[in-house]
């Protein structure tokens, strides 16, 4: 594992311009590490209590999860517990365990009847590449398996942040998170009989189904980094608007990014009548909005000063992302 996760960016001076290479590299930098981590826990190799791991199901599973991604979530987690002095091995396993659910709900999402999507990070989707079964069991299995990393004591020695990491990753991915944001997203498109979002509506759904989670990988790391009371209000704020704009800036590139820029199909949410911001507010209405939610994680981290420089950078990042 690069040493350098705990250490790079330290003594770096400030800078009066934008420090948008240094976090590129950063991001690419973390990516590459947790991509790591993730092709170890998904090889061959039978694991503590298992019997065999079938080659069809491994397979399709390192489909779903390796060779794409910005891996967005592990790197609010690591830089979150970096900045507060947390284990750089703990870190890197809760961030993974959160890209693992992100990356079962995207399987999940992308079946027929959900979705219905043909392509995800620039690749046929799971079920699209192999069936539908094997998508369902894929899904099934990363859910499980990230539960696993997050809950070994090999990452984490502490049992009680091992139980609160368990237990606030079950909360952002469940019923009052990312799965009920889901079954409340279906209900805006009119699958269950006619019905009409307001913005406060539209703004709960992607607080469960996008925000939870964004916001627990803020929330892990400030386990980690042994954040107090005070510090973690302070950053759940961050994470819980760093969420908002997330999906609010993806809303705005669902409209006007290239299939191929995505990597996906892009317009499918106006077909559908999924509720957005977009929809509520306007393209330049949106784009205030992610402005003042920038505003909103600038202010949450600023009494960490020029050890946030990475937090601060993420936010920016997230509404300026072109895919």
């Amino acid at each position: 594992m690069n040493s350098n996760l705990s250490t790079q960016s330290e003594g770096r001076p400030v800078k009066a311009k934008s420090s948008a290479p240094d976090f590129s590299h950063r991001l690419a930098q973390v990516a590459d590490q947790v991509e790591t981590f993730l092709v170890e826990r998904l090889g061959a190799e039978v694991g503590p209590g298992e019997i065999v791991r079938p080659p069809r199901l491994m397979e399709a599973m390192r489909h779903a999860v390796l060779g794409g991604g910005k891996r967005l979530r592990p790197f609010l987690a690591i830089e979150t517990a970096r900045m507060l002095g947390g284990a750089e091995a703990a870190a890197l396993a809760a961030g993974a365990g959160v890209e693992l659910v992100h990356c079962y709900s995207l399987v999940h999402d992308d079946l027929p009847a959900m979705d219905n999507d043909d392509m995800r990070r620039g690749k046929p989707t799971v079920h699209k590449a192999y069936d539908e079964a094997t998508a369902i069991l894929v899904g099934d299995a990363l859910q499980t398996l990230a539960f696993e990393v997050v809950a070994d004591p090999a990452w984490q020695p502490d049992p009680a942040i091992r139980a609160d990491l368990v237990l606030g990753l079950a909360r952002a991915s469940g019923l009052g998170g990312m799965v009920g944001g889901q079954l409340l997203d279906l209900t805006a498109e009119g699958r269950f009989g006619a019905v009409d979002l307001g913005v406060d509506d539209t703004l709960r759904m992607q607080a469960m189904k996008t925000g939870a989670i964004l916001a627990f990988s803020v929330e892990a790391g400030a386990l980690v980094g042994g954040a107090n009371e005070r510090e973690r209000a302070a950053l759940l704020r961050y994470g819980h608007a760093l969420g908002q704009a997330f999906q609010i800036a993806d809303d705005i590139l669902d409209r006007e990014a290239s299939p191929e820029a995505m990597g996906k199909a892009t317009g499918k949410d106006k077909d559908a009548g999924k509720a957005t911001l977009v929809d509520r507010l306007g393209l330049d209405g949106a784009r205030a909005e992610c402005d003042r939610l920038v505003g909103v994680c600038e202010d949450a981290v600023s009494q960490w000063g020029e050890k946030a420089r990475v937090l601060r950078d993420a936010a920016r990042f997230t509404v300026a992302r072109k895919t």
